[in-house]
């Protein structure tokens, strides 16, 4: 009785925190982030707003400079409506260059520093940007693209070029954004490209204060707090969320350009930020390191993310003193979105049946071989019972934080909305991911839709196998992917690993066959020497399944699951013909 009080006591005051913060947020407000960083420049002028390096920038030197960039904008003609591309890696002068573009009523498409050749073209061709601001460190990677480019844009260079044609630090024109409301398009964002080029989602106003202030709300975060960024601006995690913590309540964003697992705990303790925005993987890769000697001393009072492993929650939270871990879920385009705020170890997040009205995330059955919600006899969904797989799905309406605002491409958009769900003319967001929610109403994350595979009739969730995969001692990282064999119906499971030195892989198969069924324990193992990973820290799994299990075309150590020993066994060109000639049964 007291678990379940202490439960409801905590996901009302923390749902209720983020309420208030955002109450005025509204789709016809003309009250942007622009008007609430300008505000805290003219209040606390002084106060930090962003530490980077050996740099501290004001609230002043923020906005003054954003200021500039306003000025450049309306100088090349850019007004209210027009793209212009960001590609720099993450320092000051991005979230400056994004608030100037906002000053003069225009839309920041932010590129993926990661992106090379026909993606990044993709990227920028689909943003309709006439304009580029490249930082200098990415000024080749473009220079290369630009033949790809049917009709390149203009690239102004930083530190370069572009710094000579900014404008003046005093305030701008306010009529060059008049007219712009909370529901018009701030930002385009990409997505991370794990299979396929990427979409550029749309992002208006109203969704990125929801994002800020729904942090900031659950974190709690005031004037005084420092959120410690190690993600990438161009990215909703890093560059929305992490940011508006900060700088929706007047505090300041500890910003690193890129991720150092050497330098991490350093920087805690050098910059003592009270929050930290994760990847899980990132947690996985502080987990997996040597001790640091400040890894316990620092002022973290709470981090927030996504992706980070049950396997790993326990020991991570435990080894480096973290008070508490708020998981959450949600996606750049998306309209489901939850907080986990009382930390269930392994939850996304969390709907109790008080507030299914207000936030309308479901689940429904699934079917894994065809990638469709299942109908019933009366052509509707089914929503999944607690403790029942299927996919997470979104209402959308024209209520604030359930609307679809897509891509720029109208059939990507369309892609991702399922109709007629549980009455005739509705439309809900598909998420693409597979989720189950358990009898207390936590949700928590199975798998992504493609990654699950069939095998020996059944259904195999990479995520359970990864997770039976982490906590055997030895396994640093796992991708966990599904493989053809010829002749045989489904995918075959199989893993690439990062492991240890000295690794025992003769004595994985005993560990696996007490923590997973037969049909879910990998035929296949590929020992990697990294994980390759996006911007954004996703595993990538299509160039590996595409590769498949042959040992004449991968040069990674291969091995099998050999029925006969129960063992893995070295994978050889003579083995891989017997398994793909049917000689050998799996």
């Amino acid at each position: 009785m007291f678990e379940a009080i202490a439960r409801e006591a905590t996901y009302i005051s923390s749902i209720g925190r983020s309420l208030r913060r955002m109450r005025h947020v509204k789709p016809d407000s003309p009250t942007t982030i622009v008007d609430i960083v300008d505000g805290f420049a003219a209040t606390t002028p002084d106060a930090p707003a962003i530490l980077f390096e050996e740099r501290t920038v004001s609230y002043r030197e923020l906005v003054e400079t954003a200021n500039r960039y306003a000025y450049w904008a309306r100088a090349q003609g850019i007004g209210q409506g027009d793209a212009v591309a960001l590609l720099m890696e993450n320092r000051p002068e991005y979230i400056s260059a994004w608030l100037g573009l906002l000053k003069a009523g225009a839309v920041a498409s932010l590129i993926n520093t990661n992106l090379r050749g026909q993606p990044l073209a993709h990227s920028i061709t689909i943003s309709e940007a006439r304009h580029v601001i490249v930082g200098a460190e990415l000024a080749e990677a473009f220079a290369e693209v630009q033949p790809l480019l049917a009709a390149a844009p203009t690239a102004w260079i930083t530190p370069g070029a572009l710094d000579a044609a900014l404008g003046p630090a005093s305030p701008p024109d306010p009529a060059w954004r008049a007219g712009i409301l909370c529901k018009h398009e701030a930002f385009h964002i990409f997505t991370s490209g794990t299979t396929g080029l990427p979409k550029a989602a749309r992002v208006t106003h109203l969704r990125m204060l929801f994002m800020m202030y729904g942090f900031a709300g659950a974190l709690n975060s005031g004037p005084h707090d420092r959120m410690y960024n190690v993600l990438p601006l161009y990215h909703s995690a890093g560059g929305i969320c992490a940011v508006g913590v900060a700088l929706t309540a007047g505090g300041a964003l500890v910003l690193r350009r890129k991720f150092s697992v050497h330098e991490f705990w350093n920087d805690c303790y050098k910059y003592k930020p009270h929050f930290f925005q994760y990847i899980g993987e990132l947690c996985r890769y502080l987990l997996n390191a040597p001790p640091s000697p400040h890894e316990r001393e620092h002022g973290l009072r709470v981090i927030t993310g996504n992706g980070l492993r049950p396997e790993i929650w326990p020991a991570f939270q435990e080894r480096f003193a973290i008070p508490k871990i708020i998981e959450f879920y949600g996606a750049t385009e998306g309209n489901v979105s939850m907080l986990n705020y009382d930390g269930k170890v392994g939850a996304v997040g969390r709907v109790p049946w008080y507030m299914r009205r207000l936030v309308t995330n479901r689940i429904v059955r699934f079917d894994i071989e065809h990638e469709m919600p299942v109908r019933g006899a009366d052509g509707f969904c089914i929503e999944c019972v607690p403790g029942e797989v299927g996919e997470a799905i979104g209402q959308i309406t024209e209520e604030a934080g359930k609307t679809f605002d897509g891509y720029t491409k109208a059939t990507d958009t369309e892609k991702k909305v399922l109709r007629n769900v549980f009455a005739a003319g509705d439309a809900w967001f598909r998420t693409g991911d597979l989720m189950r929610r358990d009898e207390h109403d936590y949700f928590y994350f199975v798998d992504r839709i493609g990654d699950t595979f069939r095998w020996k009739g059944e259904n195999v969730a990479t995520s359970e196998v990864s997770e039976a995969l982490g906590v055997v001692p030895g396994v640093l990282e796992a991708n966990v992917y599904g493989v053809a064999v010829p002749g045989q119906d489904g995918r075959a499971g199989m893993a690439a690993i990062v492991a240890a030195p000295g690794f025992d892989v003769a004595g994985l198969a005993p560990r696996l066959a007490g923590n997973l069924p037969a049909y879910a324990q990998p035929l296949f193992l590929r020992l990697q020497p990294e994980i390759d990973i996006t911007g954004t820290f996703k595993q990538k799994k299509g160039d590996l399944v595409k590769e498949g299990f042959d040992p004449a075309t991968i040069k990674d150590p291969l091995y099998w699951l050999d029925p006969a020993t129960g063992k893995y066994e070295p994978m050889d060109a003579a083995r891989y013909a017997q398994i793909i000639g049917g000689q050998v049964k799996l």
